[in-house]
Protein backbone atom coordinates (compact mmCIF):
# COMPACT_ATOMS: atom_id res chain seq x y z
CA UNK A 1 0.00 0.00 0.00
CA UNK A 2 2.67 2.83 0.43
CA UNK A 3 3.94 2.20 -2.70
CA UNK A 4 1.10 3.11 -4.29
CA UNK A 5 0.44 5.85 -2.23
CA UNK A 6 3.81 7.36 -2.61
CA UNK A 7 2.97 7.36 -6.63
CA UNK A 8 -0.30 9.17 -5.65
CA UNK A 9 1.67 11.76 -4.21
CA UNK A 10 4.01 11.82 -6.59
CA UNK A 11 1.59 12.13 -9.43
CA UNK A 12 -0.76 14.43 -8.10
CA UNK A 13 2.48 16.45 -6.83
CA UNK A 14 3.74 16.14 -10.77
CA UNK A 15 0.80 16.90 -12.84
CA UNK A 16 -1.64 18.85 -11.55
CA UNK A 17 -1.25 23.03 -11.15
CA UNK A 18 -1.39 24.67 -8.13
CA UNK A 19 1.29 26.44 -5.86
CA UNK A 20 4.73 24.64 -4.81
CA UNK A 21 6.86 26.00 -2.10
CA UNK A 22 6.10 29.57 -2.36
CA UNK A 23 5.84 29.75 -5.91
CA UNK A 24 3.28 28.97 -8.72
CA UNK A 25 3.09 25.67 -9.92
CA UNK A 26 1.95 24.67 -13.67
CA UNK A 27 1.73 21.27 -14.75
CA UNK A 28 4.22 19.99 -17.10
CA UNK A 29 2.62 19.24 -21.07
CA UNK A 30 3.75 17.15 -24.03
CA UNK A 31 7.36 16.12 -23.65
CA UNK A 32 7.70 17.21 -20.27
CA UNK A 33 4.73 15.65 -18.95
CA UNK A 34 6.26 12.21 -20.31
CA UNK A 35 9.03 13.12 -18.13
CA UNK A 36 8.06 13.67 -15.39
CA UNK A 37 5.12 10.75 -15.21
CA UNK A 38 8.87 8.97 -15.53
CA UNK A 39 10.54 10.34 -12.99
CA UNK A 40 7.04 10.04 -10.59
CA UNK A 41 6.86 6.41 -11.32
CA UNK A 42 10.64 5.21 -12.07
CA UNK A 43 8.59 4.31 -15.89
CA UNK A 44 10.78 3.23 -18.53
CA UNK A 45 11.47 4.91 -22.13
CA UNK A 46 8.71 3.40 -23.79
CA UNK A 47 6.19 5.40 -21.96
CA UNK A 48 3.91 7.56 -24.58
CA UNK A 49 1.96 11.03 -24.29
CA UNK A 50 -1.21 9.46 -24.79
CA UNK A 51 -0.17 7.34 -21.06
CA UNK A 52 1.19 10.80 -19.61
CA UNK A 53 -2.02 12.68 -20.33
CA UNK A 54 -4.23 9.72 -19.14
CA UNK A 55 -1.57 9.76 -15.87
CA UNK A 56 -2.42 13.49 -15.58
CA UNK A 57 -6.30 12.70 -15.78
CA UNK A 58 -5.96 10.42 -12.82
CA UNK A 59 -3.71 12.98 -11.00
CA UNK A 60 -6.10 15.55 -11.54
CA UNK A 61 -8.80 12.95 -9.23
CA UNK A 62 -6.68 11.90 -7.23
CA UNK A 63 -5.81 15.76 -5.52
CA UNK A 64 -9.64 16.12 -5.36
CA UNK A 65 -9.31 12.98 -2.78
CA UNK A 66 -6.48 14.41 -0.89
CA UNK A 67 -8.36 17.70 -0.87
CA UNK A 68 -11.52 16.28 0.33
CA UNK A 69 -9.56 14.22 2.96
CA UNK A 70 -7.52 16.47 4.33
CA UNK A 71 -10.66 18.75 5.08
CA UNK A 72 -12.65 16.06 6.54
CA UNK A 73 -14.99 15.30 3.59
CA UNK A 74 -14.36 11.31 3.25
CA UNK A 75 -17.58 11.01 2.06
CA UNK A 76 -16.38 12.86 -0.91
CA UNK A 77 -13.14 11.08 -1.63
CA UNK A 78 -14.99 7.88 -0.92
CA UNK A 79 -17.16 8.85 -3.85
CA UNK A 80 -14.18 10.02 -5.94
CA UNK A 81 -12.33 7.13 -5.20
CA UNK A 82 -15.34 4.94 -6.03
CA UNK A 83 -15.90 6.44 -9.73
CA UNK A 84 -12.17 5.98 -10.77
CA UNK A 85 -12.04 2.60 -9.37
CA UNK A 86 -14.90 1.31 -11.63
CA UNK A 87 -13.48 3.20 -14.49
CA UNK A 88 -10.37 1.70 -13.99
CA UNK A 89 -11.43 -1.79 -13.44
CA UNK A 90 -9.24 -1.92 -10.66
CA UNK A 91 -8.58 -5.96 -9.57
CA UNK A 92 -6.07 -7.32 -7.28
CA UNK A 93 -3.77 -9.64 -9.50
CA UNK A 94 -0.57 -11.72 -7.55
CA UNK A 95 2.55 -11.06 -9.95
CA UNK A 96 5.64 -12.50 -9.55
CA UNK A 97 9.30 -11.16 -11.33
CA UNK A 98 11.53 -13.57 -11.51
CA UNK A 99 13.87 -14.01 -8.36
CA UNK A 100 10.91 -12.06 -6.83
CA UNK A 101 8.62 -12.96 -3.81
CA UNK A 102 5.00 -13.15 -5.07
CA UNK A 103 3.51 -9.22 -4.71
CA UNK A 104 -0.45 -8.22 -4.99
CA UNK A 105 -0.62 -5.36 -7.56
CA UNK A 106 -4.08 -3.70 -9.06
CA UNK A 107 -4.44 -4.07 -12.78
CA UNK A 108 -7.00 -2.39 -14.84
CA UNK A 109 -9.77 -3.31 -17.19
CA UNK A 110 -7.14 -2.99 -20.27
CA UNK A 111 -3.38 -3.37 -19.09
CA UNK A 112 -2.26 -0.33 -20.32
CA UNK A 113 0.25 1.12 -17.68
CA UNK A 114 -1.55 4.07 -17.28
CA UNK A 115 -4.93 2.39 -16.34
CA UNK A 116 -2.58 -0.07 -14.22
CA UNK A 117 -1.12 3.00 -12.25
CA UNK A 118 -4.43 4.61 -12.38
CA UNK A 119 -5.93 1.24 -10.54
CA UNK A 120 -3.44 0.53 -8.09
CA UNK A 121 -3.41 4.36 -6.93
CA UNK A 122 -7.33 4.12 -6.83
CA UNK A 123 -7.11 1.40 -4.57
CA UNK A 124 -4.27 2.52 -2.85
CA UNK A 125 -5.88 5.42 -1.62
CA UNK A 126 -8.89 4.17 -0.79
CA UNK A 127 -7.05 1.25 1.50
CA UNK A 128 -6.06 3.98 3.40
CA UNK A 129 -9.42 5.87 2.80
CA UNK A 130 -10.75 2.58 4.68
CA UNK A 131 -8.11 2.11 7.70
CA UNK A 132 -6.65 4.80 10.13
CA UNK A 133 -4.66 6.46 7.08
CA UNK A 134 -8.15 8.85 6.41
CA UNK A 135 -6.55 11.28 8.62
CA UNK A 136 -3.15 11.13 7.15
CA UNK A 137 -3.97 12.39 3.75
CA UNK A 138 -2.96 15.45 3.76
CA UNK A 139 -2.27 18.95 1.60
CA UNK A 140 0.35 21.37 2.72
CA UNK A 141 -0.47 23.83 5.39
CA UNK A 142 2.45 26.48 4.34
CA UNK A 143 1.40 29.78 2.57
CA UNK A 144 1.05 29.23 -1.51
CA UNK A 145 1.83 26.07 -1.54
CA UNK A 146 -0.87 23.09 -2.39
CA UNK A 147 1.30 20.01 -2.44
CA UNK A 148 -0.18 16.41 -1.02
CA UNK A 149 1.30 13.84 1.29
CA UNK A 150 0.73 11.47 3.24
CA UNK A 151 1.43 11.78 7.40
CA UNK A 152 3.50 8.71 7.78
CA UNK A 153 4.95 10.14 11.29
CA UNK A 154 3.99 8.63 14.73
CA UNK A 155 2.20 11.42 16.37
CA UNK A 156 0.13 11.86 12.85
CA UNK A 157 1.27 15.42 13.42
CA UNK A 158 2.45 16.46 9.83
CA UNK A 159 1.50 19.26 8.19
CA UNK A 160 3.69 20.31 5.66
CA UNK A 161 4.78 18.74 2.62
CA UNK A 162 8.72 18.94 2.65
CA UNK A 163 11.27 20.42 5.07
CA UNK A 164 11.40 22.91 2.87
CA UNK A 165 7.48 24.35 3.34
CA UNK A 166 8.15 24.01 7.03
CA UNK A 167 11.49 25.91 7.63
CA UNK A 168 10.27 28.42 5.50
CA UNK A 169 6.68 28.83 7.84
CA UNK A 170 9.24 28.55 10.91
CA UNK A 171 11.38 31.38 9.12
CA UNK A 172 8.31 34.10 8.54
CA UNK A 173 7.24 33.32 12.10
CA UNK A 174 10.56 34.41 13.23
CA UNK A 175 10.91 37.11 11.46
CA UNK A 176 7.23 38.31 12.58
CA UNK A 177 8.02 37.63 16.11
CA UNK A 178 11.25 39.67 15.67
CA UNK A 179 9.63 42.57 14.22
CA UNK A 180 7.08 42.75 16.82
CA UNK A 181 9.92 43.10 19.74
CA UNK A 182 8.99 39.06 20.96
CA UNK A 183 12.26 37.12 19.45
Amino acid sequence: MRRLLDASVALVNALTDGEARGRHYRAPAGAERVAAVRSALSAGPDLGLGEADRLAATARTLRSVFEAAAADRLDDAALALNALLRETGARPQLDRAAGEPWQVHFHGADDSYAVGWSAGCATGLAMALGSDYAGRLGVCAAPRCDRVYVDTSRNAGRQFCSTACQNRVKAAAFRARRASGQA
